[in-house]
């Protein structure tokens, strides 16, 4: 039998007499719009975070640095990023998306402001570490968002598309910063875009909830001094966690590098092309992701046995590609190999969304914003690692970037030896979970 909806509640909202067999809300308008503004803070902190991919080379000449140098850029804004995780999910846990998400946003902004403001080399590294600490916050905000407002058999397609549109951000970089950046100069193209970020944080406050009408969380007790300790140590507990993380450290890091840095250096100085092609290249990493990524996301969440599938044949297919580019006999790669390449690097992004979707049945909800960094930091410590080898290795070979490149298949083996070894502890724990879920949904009548 069900309830009548929530007194005040719109067209489109959830109703707790509305729930599926989950016992969770169904979405509806409302639901789109409120996740839609988080979505849009999520964009927004990409097109920041990836403006540094498109401007590597004017970085160089701006600050007067070598490869090294340029790397830290990108290595301190994820070093931050990494860190910031486990925080960042407590935090959701503790005071709700709508409170992170406004903290983020302030400090990307002022990051970005920040950055296209410096002349000096230490003052753009405290902006890009500030633009790392607010984009840390909105990734699992946002998946914290859609969990709340969406039942939970959609979680693998909300992630997916949640991820789709940071894509579409990263595309913003690729084509319109980059033209900006060509035509205007440095301060106009990165203050003029610190805008974007008052713009959603106005609709944050304005608009964004943390959870629709009817569906609000217990009154959490006061957590108590081992809080921390105890929420990181039962998710790190959960086999499907410690299996997120690595399937998220295994599959995000080649591309992420590519896109965040070292691309379109590599690009126009090791394969010979001009800056317009190269940003072709990396546009199409980019579409590509957004593609694939319906794609990943439909097939999880009609075939949930295809989640591990489809990550080991990404990983497997990077490294076939890579080692081809990287292996060619002459000095420049084929552009068909280039294409294809570009093409495999997009299923990475799509590919890593899968780690989340092994630790979020593993976790009660109260624990997903934990769980969720947890898994989060395992791509972007991948990446910082990769970022500060590459550019080691350009310097102490003379721009070498094959032999570069190569530190791609140190991290890719360690990934997928972890993989290999949590993936039948994980299944066999993920399974007890849902024959005992389903014992505790079974009613037994009592008769008279």
């Amino acid at each position: 039998m069900s309830s009548s909806p929530a007194a005040g509640a719109l067209p489109g909202d959830p109703s707790p007499g509305s729930e599926g067999a989950g016992g969770g809300p169904t979405g509806g308008r409302r639901a789109v719009a409120v996740w839609g503004i988080g979505v849009a803070v999520y964009f927004v902190a990409i097109v920041f975070r990836t403006s540094l991919g498109v401007a590597g080379i004017d970085a160089a000449e701006r600050f007067h640095i070598n490869s090294s140098a340029l790397s830290t850029f990108s290595i301190l804004q994820l070093l931050v990023y990494a860190g910031m995780q486990i925080p960042v999910g407590l935090m959701v846990d503790r005071l709700g998306t709508k409170k992170v998400l406004a903290l983020g946003v302030l400090l990307f902004t002022a990051g970005q402001l920040g950055f296209a403001l410096s002349h000096s080399y230490a003052g753009a590294l405290a902006a890009r570490a500030l633009l790392g600490c607010g984009d840390a916050m909105t990734f699992i905000s946002v998946l914290r968002l859609g969990a709340r407002w969406f039942p939970a058999r959609h979680g693998p397609m909300i992630a997916q598309v949640a991820a789709l549109f940071g894509m579409a951000g990263n595309l913003v970089s690729t084509l319109v910063l980059a033209q900006l950046l060509h035509t205007h100069g440095w301060t106009a193209t990165f203050a003029g875009s610190a805008a974007a970020g008052v713009l959603v944080l106005v609709l944050l406050v304005a608009f964004l909830q943390d959870h629709p009408p009817g569906y609000e969380p217990a009154p959490a007790p006061h957590p108590g001094a081992g809080y921390v300790r105890r929420q990181i140590a039962l998710a790190w507990r959960e086999p499907g966690t410690r299996l997120g993380l690595w399937v998220h450290f295994t599959t995000q890091f080649p591309a992420m590098v590519f896109l965040l840095l070292w691309g379109m250096p590599f690009l126009v100085e090791a394969e010979g092309l001009d800056r317009g092609t190269a940003g072709e290249l990396l546009t199409l990493v980019v579409l590509v992701n957004m593609a694939v990524g319906l794609v990943y996301g439909q097939i999880i969440g009609r075939h949930h046995a295809a989640r591990l599938p489809l990550a080991l044949g990404t990983v497997a297919a990077t490294v076939v590609l890579w080692a081809a580019a990287l292996a060619w006999p002459g000095p420049h790669a084929p552009m068909w190999l280039l294409i294809t390449l570009c093409s495999v690097l997009g299923a990475c992004g799509p590919a890593s969304m899968i780690g989340f979707d092994f630790a979020r049945p593993a976790n009660p909800p109260e624990r997903q914003g934990t769980a969720s960094g947890i898994v989060n930091m395992g791509g972007f410590t991948a990446s910082i690692t990769t970022l500060l080898a590459i550019g080691l290795i350009l310097d102490s070979t003379g721009e070498d970037y094959r032999a570069a490149f190569a530190s791609v298949f140190a991290l890719q083996a360690l990934g997928l030896t972890q993989i290999l070894r949590l993936r039948g502890r994980a299944q066999r724990r993920e399974e007890e979970r849902i024959v005992a879920s389903r014992v505790e949904t079974v009613h037994v009548p009592v008769l008279p």
